[in-house]
């Protein structure tokens, strides 16, 4: 049985995408909503029937569901096959739970594709001006590691062949920008190296400045961690 909100002039809507970042927006809504007291709905826009998404993204919207069970979330709303733009639905979803605050993942839009096509942020602003938006941004720091690796340092990966490169210097053949994060005890660049890429946030190895592929080193999360604001 769900208990009794005694904040209903307050809501907080969540909104999750594929990757791990989504248990992190997950976790500050959770803190806010216990702070405030307040109801708690989190949502996922996808524009395929739920039926046609692969085993990776089915896998993360069951580990969200379970999150929203483990913290007496009020609703954990899925948008599939969903054509319109994710800032009408997300703008939709607020006004019928009558949402005070929406947190958001940093997203993976370049600065050409906000100029051509507005951000997702500025249309919300838009749609729903009256709402606050918290927007969370991709840690700078790795969680659970034991201290194995020093403070993520901003970084860049080019293509050289069939691999990337990881460099310090932003250069006009630079592809992706992350953080690296240098392993203890090395004298080379070993290490892992985060950022984002198709709207996930990724974490690759790094041996010796060379990325050879984009398969998504698995840290362990921990929900009680806090985590600040952009």
């Amino acid at each position: 049985m769900k208990l009794i909100k005694e904040r209903m002039d307050e809501s907080i809507l969540v909104c999750v995408y594929y990757g791990p970042n989504g248990e992190r927006l997950i976790q500050r809504g959770c803190k806010i909503a216990k702070m405030l007291d307040c109801p708690l709905y989190i949502l996922t826009v996808d524009p395929k029937p739920f039926d046609d998404l692969d085993p990776e993204k089915v896998s993360y919207i069951e580990r969200w569901k379970e999150l929203a069970d483990q913290h007496s979330a009020d609703a954990f709303i899925i948008k599939d096959n969903e054509k319109r733009p994710i800032s009408k639905v997300i703008a939709d979803v607020a006004r019928e739970k009558n949402v005070t605050q929406i947190i958001l993942g940093q997203t993976a839009q370049s600065r050409w594709e906000q100029i051509a096509k507005g951000s997702i942020i500025n249309s919300l602003l838009r749609e729903i001006p009256f709402v606050d938006l918290h927007i969370i941004s991709v840690a700078r720091y790795l969680k659970n590691t034991e201290g194995h690796f020093d403070k993520g340092v901003r970084a860049y990966l080019v293509q050289e062949g069939n691999v990337y490169r990881l460099i310090f210097k932003h250069t006009k053949n630079v592809l992706y920008e992350g953080i690296f994060f240098k392993e203890f005890g090395t004298d080379f660049n070993n290490g892992i190296f985060k950022f984002m890429k198709d709207q996930k946030t990724l974490q690759v190895q790094v041996k010796e400045d060379i990325v050879s592929d984009f398969t998504n080193v698995e840290m362990n999360t921990n929900l009680d961690d806090d985590d600040d604001f952009l």
